[in-house]
């Protein structure tokens, strides 16, 4: 990406999280949405916005509510960023925090099975020394 894209999408970034903020009158849009990123293309016709949804039971209402959303969330942030033409926004569910929630659950339970398993393996080495 070059600079002018790196900059268009962190002002796309500040300018939908700022619409998101502000809440949109969607019953479907629920849970808390996080931009997570937003990739435009060289062309500056088509922008990305990666979205995290919590809770996970409300994502897939709540996309298909950001994407019925998508015209009037573009006509938001062009009263936000000063463009001759703002890009075309899409949304995309991004779950990589899912996803890392779920290593991290996992690496915390692994750390556990090792502090619960540590002191009998201790008491082994002592009774071997023992004899």
């Amino acid at each position: 990406m070059s600079r002018r894209t790196e900059q268009l999408a962190s002002l796309i970034r500040q300018a939908v999280q700022d619409v998101l903020a502000r809440g949109l009158e969607d019953p479907r849009i629920k849970g808390m949405i996080t931009v997570t990123g937003v990739t435009v293309t060289d062309d500056l016709h088509d922008a990305t916005i990666n979205v995290s949804i919590l809770p996970a039971e409300h994502a897939e209402l709540t996309m298909h509510g950001l994407r019925h959303a998508e015209r009037h969330m573009r006509h938001a942030v062009s009263n936000r960023v000063e463009m001759r033409r703002v890009p075309t926004l899409r949304f995309k569910l991004d779950d990589s925090l899912k996803r890392q929630a779920g290593v991290l659950e996992a690496l915390a339970k692994v750390a556990e099975e090792r502090r619960e398993g540590a002191p009998e393996a201790d008491d082994d080495q002592q009774g071997e020394d023992a004899s």
